[in-house]
């Protein structure tokens, strides 16, 4: 499908690389002007190739982890004039026993994956309003439906999301902003084999369905249509793209 976001302003927050990237690069394919966020000081080699090539791309150094980004943030969306589509896919993993968690680490992972994507939705909602309406799509993950051993923080968090998904769904769907979830499986990332590694991932491909790991590009179409205007009456719903892992 060819999508067109031509004249829309598209935030992705966590752009630097994996799904975020492939999310950034897909909006800025279908026409529309990119705010791009990564903890980074300076836009990562594929941002920065974008941007020298003029193309609509701009990048806004980000740690939801640390206070103060809201600011800065906004004042970035201001000078592009507001925003249509809000993507809050910056998130983080650090794998853990319930028995062993760190207390800040855990503090950390729900500030990121949780708090900012909150209260990002808040920031936004009033600039789409403005417009006539907007998209905000969370990136959950299938472990924040199920889970599995070492996941007490990032499932947490992810579960969390879900719910705020839906909270904030309901909150305004009366102004013509739809807020929705896609939920990933198991996806082959920098971050999926960090967490992994190679027999990990190919043992989690043996177990699937599909028989194989998702790409990026299996996740952004979920992406690209829940921001779209096709999109015109799906909200406070999470869609899984996991391969069938959910189904068994």
């Amino acid at each position: 499908m060819n999508w067109d976001f031509s004249n829309k302003v598209v935030l992705v927050t966590g752009a630097s690389r994996g799904i975020g990237q492939g999310i950034a690069e897909a909006f800025l394919h279908a026409g529309a002007v990119v705010l791009a966020t990564a903890t980074s000081e300076a836009p990562t080699a594929w941002m920065a190739d974008r941007m020298a090539a003029g193309e609509p791309l701009h990048y806004i150094q980000a740690d939801f982890s640390a206070p103060g980004w809201q600011d800065a943030l906004m004042a970035a969306i201001e000078r592009l004039g507001g925003v249509d589509v809000c993507i809050n896919n910056a998130g983080i993993n650090k794998v853990a026993d319930v028995r062993e968690v760190d207390p800040d680490d855990y503090r950390r992972i729900l500030e990121v994956n949780l708090v900012a994507p909150a209260l990002l939705t808040g920031l936004v909602a009033p600039l789409m309003i403005r417009r006539g309406g907007g998209r905000i799509v969370n990136i959950s993950s299938i472990f924040g439906i199920g889970s599995r051993a070492g996941r007490i923080s990032y499932s947490s968090s992810k579960a969390g999301l879900l719910g705020q998904t839906r909270a904030a769904a309901l909150d305004l769907a009366p102004h013509g902003v739809l807020v929705n979830a896609v939920a990933p499986g198991f996806v082959r990332t920098e971050l999926t084999e960090r967490v992994l590694g190679e027999q990990g991932m190919a043992d989690a491909a043996s177990r699937l369905p599909m028989r194989r790991l998702a790409e990026v590009a299996d996740i952004v179409p979920a992406v690209l249509f829940l921001a779209s205007a096709q999109n015109s009456y799906i909200t406070g719903q999470v869609l899984a793209v996991d391969g069938g892992y959910l189904a068994e």
